[in-house]
């Protein structure tokens, strides 16, 4: 560990380090502002809900996991039954999914009894949590923690990916006159512990990811991490059979797309680093390609207003209000909307599934 003469602080860490080593990737500079063992954001707090930063879409609302574990119980019947299924959550929050998906299980004792609940975590904080409330269901589901995919046992899985790909570190790469250079954070010149974006004076290892990209544009993203779970997860569900929904936001711009969110505002991702969630826009249709290549089957993506409405949301939103008191009632219907709405999460919001090459046809898609 980099040490300072003052108390240390993940700013302070990333300007010795530049200072040993020159400016960081983008990818580097993310991935220690997320998952610094000691300052990173993830590793150091709890950031959902309305004392945090940002809230997800299981936090809106019941819908949405309710609606995902009727889907996963229909892929688990469309592969046969198998026994044990891996039901398998890539970054579950506080485990608030996972609570919704079992007692939407409850509809289906079989499936219940088959689902083994993977959660795939990397914060010991968001762990206690999952705990907590994971634990305490009746009844209880069976429950075991990992660091990777890869270290989940061989057999059929269910996986779901929501807002997860988003905060996989990206390289960023800007079109000069000298050709291609890659974008780089350094430390601002005179300032402390303020940092500000630089390209690199000439080739960097990372350019030999922009061979396939899209040269046409001026601007470039590429997050490795995210291809290479894409391609491991369309390789698991050809092994052992299985389906996953990667749920995640999009952009329209043709601007670089990293940002940062603290107290439910934006924020600027080159200040304070370790206290702001940074994310990044999903580029679905390489993730698409890159899972055909491991020779998965992919569907989608369609918008997330679109998925739900397919799966059921309206009808299942009507049922609750039936015996909601005023307030439960506006609060299922804004979180409804907030769901749906083209001008909301709808559109920005986009789903695509990788499947074994047996499920040609799932719900919330049209045939790929």
């Amino acid at each position: 560990m980099i040490e300072c003469h003052r108390p240390l602080s993940l700013a302070c860490y990333l300007r010795r380090l530049i200072e040993a080593n020159g400016p960081l990737t983008v990818a580097r500079y993310m991935n220690e502002a997320l998952n610094n063992p000691r300052f990173g954001y993830y590793t150091t707090r709890d950031p959902l809900g309305s004392t945090g930063d940002f809230t997800t879409a299981p936090e809106i609302s019941q819908l949405f996991g309710e609606l995902l574990g009727a889907w996963c119980i229909d892929c688990w019947k469309r592969l046969g039954a198998p026994v044990p299924v891996f039901l398998v959550e890539l970054g579950p929050g506080r485990g608030t999914l996972l609570a919704d998906v079992w007692r939407t299980a409850a509809i289906s004792p079989d499936f219940r009894a088959a689902v083994r609940f993977c959660l795939v975590e990397a914060s010991p904080i968001l762990r206690a949590k999952q705990q907590q409330l994971l634990s305490g269901l009746c009844p209880p589901p069976v429950l075991s923690w990992f660091s990777r995919l890869a270290d989940i046992p061989d057999g059929a899985i269910l996986l779901i990916a929501n807002e997860f790909f988003d905060a996989l570190p990206v390289h960023q790469f800007v079109a000069s006159s000298d050709g291609w250079r890659e974008r780089l954070v350094d430390c601002e010149p005179g300032q402390t512990d303020t940092f500000r974006y630089v390209l690199s004076a000439g080739q960097t290892p990372a350019l030999a990811l922009m061979e396939d990209m899209n040269k046409s544009a001026n601007l470039n993203e590429v997050c490795p991490a995210g291809l290479s779970l894409a391609y491991d997860i369309g390789k698991r569900v050809m092994s052992f059979g299985g389906a996953a929904l990667i749920i995640d936001f999009i952009t329209r711009s043709s601007s670089f797309t990293l940002q940062a969110v603290c107290g439910h505002s934006r924020h600027d991702p080159l200040v304070n680093p370790g206290t702001a969630d940074l994310a990044c826009a999903v580029n679905f249709s390489v993730l698409s390609k890159v899972a055909r290549t491991a020779g998965a089957i992919s569907h989608g993506p369609q918008g997330q207003g679109a998925f739900l409405e397919s799966l059921g949301i309206v009808l299942r939103a009507n049922t609750l209000l039936q015996s909601a008191n005023t307030e439960q009632a506006r609060m299922i219907d804004a979180g409804r909307r907030r769901l749906t709405d083209p001008d909301s999460m709808g559109e920005l919001f986009q789903v695509m599934a990788i499947t074994s090459g047996d499920l040609v046809a799932v719900p919330g898609f049209d045939s790929p």
